[in-house]
């Protein structure tokens, strides 16, 4: 079974709610210079296991991940559900996805 997904339209309509949750891109620094969704914070998932478990405190607080694609951010999910998080999900497609259904002015790479 694989790890809780939503859409790109999905996402952004949470985001854009009174209590977004918190935005996780796990895709590394020179692709965060490159472009991002606004509002999220990077956490490569290179930096895995040990910077999540320092900088993600509250296991129940809401948490979108998103990479390039979903790989990664894919497997991210599935590290935070198995460390305990509550309330974790993979956004699907990832940034490509947001780019071309949300946000166009988001560099495509």
């Amino acid at each position: 079974m694989g790890v809780p997904e939503i859409s790109v339209q999905e996402a952004h309509e949470r985001l854009s709610s009174p209590t977004p949750p918190r935005l996780i891109d796990v895709r590394e620094e020179d692709e965060w210079e490159h472009c991002r969704i606004e509002g999220a914070e990077l956490l490569p998932l290179s930096h895995f296991p040990t910077a999540p478990l320092e900088k993600l405190t509250d296991r129940a607080q809401p948490l979108l991940i998103y990479c390039h694609h979903a790989s990664r951010s894919s497997h991210a999910t599935d590290f935070l559900l198995r460390q305990g998080f509550t309330d974790v999900t993979n956004v699907a497609g990832g940034i490509h996805a947001w780019s071309c259904e949300i946000d166009p002015t988001v560099p495509i790479y």
